[in-house]
Parts: structure tokens; C-alpha cells; sequence
């Protein structure tokens, strides 16, 4: 009929997204935010084929926004491609007289695709069914039409993209169920013996007591923990299916799996990470207790024989990066964060933590220690970054605000890595004069008796303020007593550094 849905250029078309969007839909409904989700296996390809500037621009520039474009990006393409399947089964099904061709045509170029980009058989058949079903939808409501050329195909059109879309929206409530937890707040308790929950509890009570009662002021432990990575989509690991190799330049090489890992010596660890991504003042960087497995232990029992002294971690999301050796023996391999089991956001089930160092070698997901003979590039320093050493010394202003009194009170954080915190110098007449401002007391050591050797400290200053605009400017001391450097930086290649200032009218 003349009115038909499928009869047009125009209807083909949308016939043709719908049916892409059913299928993405379903596809999420079956697998969740993992990467066996349609769309993963493109996000991931654009992310490590996009132009280095482009992604220091988005790391910059746009920050989390830039992944969520990305992400968007691939959507688009993916469901693009889909629904060219679909339009080209429609129109060949038209061209042959043949009814069976345009719904089996989509589900079996859908099935081709989804299996091709995700390696899945059998969940490919997801996506392919839902496209097909809107194909065989909008068959069906023209065949069964009234006969009103308008007001029928009108009513078609929509009851077409209706049932298809409502069928959508619960293929994302499902999958957006499905989907693994991925941060701290909805990770499962970590099974430990009942002296190392003490110990946690302990050291996490110990860490409220000493925050700054500070309203609008991130405490010791983060309530919330930034996250950074090189895909959108997070890997789906299970821990019986992990295991982590210490290879190349050993002795033997060996392996460790989850519950090796669990029934080794452990210990608690409060350690901050900053990402070399940070903007000056930005708010990449936070604190946790962590717990793990010294990595000096298992690097000694595969034997170093490094040429350069450097490793190089890889991960199973695809990223890798090389740094000195001697680095990752101060480090640790975490399963858990904050008393539970280490969320799938933040590498579930294991990750590398790397006191002092920026948050690139702190390598989530990571499965393999390769022993270097020679140094070679990292992920990001194939994309003309440099952040795999110490990190910089930094003292942030996040919290500014007027008293009953009229004062001002500033407060922020203080991190310097291993150099540790010894005081934070505040300005409010633009850098002339200094005053210092009172700390936090330290978080606790491994002992629980001494100050924990990688964590930041809070700071508050309260003062008059001078009539008029002023400036105040904030700078750290490390424990040796060198300050801060005045010298402002961007985040490339090597981190930002500077003073934090802010002008007060």
C-alpha cells in the first residue's frame, strides 16, 4: 500500500533506527555496562586511536566529559551501523518480493555484527532479535492497517516507535541493573580475619576523629573517590578468573590467583593519589585506606635480573606503563578499600598501588608485571605524557566562607607524596606575607603508632579580611622544609604545579 510504513524513504529510515536503538537496548539489557556490551569494542577503538593532542585536550579541557562524548560517539557509530543493516535488509527484502528477508536480513547482519565487535555468539543474538522484532513490527502493523492513508500510517508510525522504544527503556532499567557496582559506597565487605577488621575499623575511626570540623570540606577518607581510565566501560573480572604473572627479565617467572593473593601477610594502608591529569586547584585527588599484599615480596621470589631497573604493569583494560622497580617494592597489590572488597571503578579485583607517585602507575585491573631490560614508552607516554614519577607538592583551597563574625575561613588539602606534610603557608595580601595555617593531624602508619608516609593533610585559616578586594594564596612545606614551588605548570606532560590563589571581593 501506498501508505505503508516501509514504503517510503523517510519510514525506512526511522524503522531503521528504532530498530538500532532496540538493539543497543537489548544488548545493554543483557550485559550491562561491561565490555561485552555492543558498543565497548568501538569506545575502546576511538580512545586508543584518537590523536595524542586530542585526548590531552580532553583530559584537560573537558575532564570525565570527554569519556562521556566518547562513549556517546561510539554509541553513535555502533547504532549507525546497525541500523544501515537494517535499512539495507528492508530495502533488499522490498527489491526481491519477499517478505522473511527485511526481519531475518537484520537479525542475521545485526548477529554478524555484534558478534564480530564482541567476540559474544551467543549474546550477539540479543541485539540481533530486538532489531529484527522492530523490522517485523513495522511488517506487521502494515499489513494489519486500516486503510486511512494519513491517519492509519500516522497511527503506525507511532505505535511502531512506541512499542520499540518502551521496549528500549526497559532494556536500559535492566541492564543498568546488571551492571557490576563500581564505586566504594556499593562494594561488598571484605572478608578478613576478625583482627585485621579490627585493625581496619580502628584505623578508619581514628581517620573521622582527626578530620577538621570543617562543613563542605572532603574528610581524611574520601566520601567519594575521582576516577580516571582509558575506556568509558570498566572490565568485568571476576577474581576466581584472575591472576597476576611477574615476567621477563626473572629468575622464573610466577604466578599468583585471588585466593593466593588473600592468604598472603596484608596490610592497611592509607596512601592519597592525584592524577597527573589534575588541574591546579581540580579535585583528582583523594584518599583511602587500602589493603593489599607487599609487591617486594613477590618480585623477590620471581628473582629481578632488570638491565634498566624498570617494570612495566599491564593491564587487563588494555593500558600498561613503565617506571622504575624500585618504586613498585614500596608498593602494594590492593583488594580492598576502605574495609570492603576493591569496587570494579577502582580495579576489582586487584590493583597496583604505588606510594608517592601519580595515579598513572597505580595500575588498575593490572595482570602482569613484566621485568624490563631496557625502559620503553607507557600508554601515556606514547601520547606525550610523563607522569609516572613523584608526584607534586600541592596545597588546594576547596572551601571558602564568611563566619557570624565576619571572618573568612579557608580550607583545602595538602599532599606532597613521600615528602610528607609539615605545615601549609597562607597569603591574603597577594604573597607578601605568610601565616601558617592549622593541620589535621596525620593519619595513622601501618602500626596505627606513627603517621602514615603517603597521605594528605587538611588545613584550615581563619582571619580578618581587609576591606576591600584581596587576594590569598596558599602554598605547602614538605617535611624536609622545602616549599612549595611558586613556578604555575600546566597538567602536561609532567603534572601542574603553582600556588593555589584566590581572589575575595
Amino acid at each position: 500500500m501506498a501508505d505503508d510504513i516501509l514504503d517510503t524513504r523517510g519510514g525506512r529510515a526511522l524503522v531503521s533506527l528504532v530498530a538500532a536503538v532496540a538493539g543497543l537496548a537489548a544488548s545493554y539489557a543483557l550485559t550491562g555496562y561491561t565490555p561485552a556490551f555492543l558498543a565497548s569494542p568501538v569506545e575502546r577503538t576511538l580512545a586508543r586511536t584518537m590523536p595524542g593532542e586530542v585526548v590531552s585536550l580532553a583530559i584537560t579541557e573537558l575532564g570525565s566529559v570527554g569519556q562521556q562524548l566518547n562513549l556517546l560517539t561510539a554509541l553513535s557509530l555502533t547504532g549507525a551501523v546497525v541500523a544501515l543493516a537494517a535499512w539495507a535488509a528492508i530495502v533488499a527484502g522490498d527489491a526481491a518480493n519477499n517478505r522473511l528477508l527485511p526481519g531475518v536480513g537484520t537479525a542475521v547482519l545485526t548477529w554478524g555484527l555484534a558478534a564480530a565487535l564482541t567476540g559474544e555468539l551467543v549474546l550477539a543474538a540479543g541485539p540481533a532479535l530486538a532489531a529484527a522484532a522492530v523490522v517485523a513490527l513495522a511488517q506487521t502493523v502494515d499489513a494489519y492497517g486500516d486503510g486511512t492513508p494519513i491517519s492509519s500510517k500516522r497511527r503506525r508510525v507511532l505505535s511502531t516507535v512506541g512499542v520499540a522504544l518502551g521496549a528500549s527503556v526497559l532494556g536500559y532499567s535492566v541492564g543498568t541493573r546488571r551492571t557490576p557496582a563500581a564505586t566504594a559506597a556499593d562494594a561488598p565487605s571484605l572478608p578478613v580475619s576478625d583482627s585485621a577488621r579490627e585493625d581496619i575499623e580502628t584505623k578508619l575511626a581514628l581517620a573521622e576523629a582527626r578530620s577538621l570540623d570543617v562543613d563542605g570540606l572532603d574528610s581524611l577518607v574520601s566520601e567519594t573517590f575521582y576516577q580516571v581510565d582509558i575506556n568509558s566501560i570498566d572490565p568485568d573480572l571476576d577474581a576466581d578468573d584472575w591472576s597476576l604473572s611477574v615476567t621477563g627479565a626473572v629468575e622464573e617467572e610466577t604466578t599468583v590467583d585471588y585466593d593466593e593473593l588473600l592468604s598472603m601477610d596484608s596490610r592497611n594502608q592509607f596512601s592519597t593519589l592525584r592524577c597527573v591529569g589534575d588541574s591546579l586547584n581540580g579535585k583528582k585527588m583523594d584518599t583511602a585506606l587500602w589493603t593489599g599484599v607487599p609487591l617486594g615480596r613477590l618480585l623477590d621470589e620471581a628473582g629481578v635480573q632488570s638491565g634498566c631497573e624498570c617494570v612495566m604493569l599491564h593491564a587487563e583494560d588494555g593500558y600498561f606503563v613503565e617506571f622504575p622497580i624500585e618504586a613498585l617494592r614500596r608498593g602494594l597489590l590492593v583488594y580492598g578499600m576502605n574495609g570492603k572488597l576493591l569496587p570494579r571503578g577502582h580495579g576489582y579485583p586487584v590493583r597496583a598501588l604505588v606510594p608517592g607517585h601519580w595515579g598513572e602507575v597505580n595500575t588498575k585491573w593490572v595482570t602482569e608485571i613484566e621485568v624490563l631490560d631496557k625502559k620503553a614508552d607507557g600508554y601515556w607516554e606514547r601520547r606525550g605524557w610523563e607522569g609516572t614519577g613523584p608526584v607534586k607538592p600541592i596545597a588546594k583551597l576547596h572551601h571558602s566562607e564568611v563566619l557570624d563574625d565576619g571572618r573568612r575561613r579557608l580550607a583545602g588539602h595538602a599532599y606532597a607524596g613521600l615528602r610528607g606534610v609539615s605545615r601549609v603557608e597562607v597569603s591574603t595580601d597577594g604573597g607578601e606575607s605568610w601565616t601558617d595555617a592549622s593541620l589535621s593531624e596525620p593519619l595513622p602508619s601501618v602500626d596505627v603508632d606513627g603517621n602514615a608516609e603517603d597521605a594528605w593533610r587538611q588545613w584550615v585559616y581563619t582571619y580578618d579580611p581587609p576591606s576591600g578586594a584581596h587576594t590569598a594564596v596558599v602554598r605547602m612545606v614538605t617535611e624536609d622544609g622545602t616549599v612549595q614551588t611558586d613556578e604555575e605548570t600546566g597538567p602536561k606532560p609532567t603534572g601542574p604545579s603553582g600556588w593555589v590563589s584566590k581572589e575575595f571581593s
